[in-house]
């Protein structure tokens, strides 16, 4: 083989090691962004909640008995 055809050869390696990278990452951020959404819709339900002032489950604060060290 030429000199010429190696360093054909060896681009077409690194390409081909690239393309598999891009498409890893590019999984990976998909991945990453589905569970982005994920917590982001989250939040919101949460902020919206919060918002509502729903019922937290939790005694309001002058109902609540002193904590065992007093």
């Amino acid at each position: 083989m030429t000199e010429l055809e190696n360093r054909v050869m060896e681009l077409e390696a690194k390409v081909a090691f690239q393309d598999d990278t891009i498409e890893t990452l590019n999984d990976e951020l998909r991945t990453h962004q589905k569970h982005l959404a994920k917590m982001q819709r989250q939040l919101e339900l949460l902020a919206q909640k919060i918002k509502e002032g729903g019922d937290s489950g939790l005694m309001p604060q002058h109902q609540e008995p002193p904590p065992p060290h007093y």
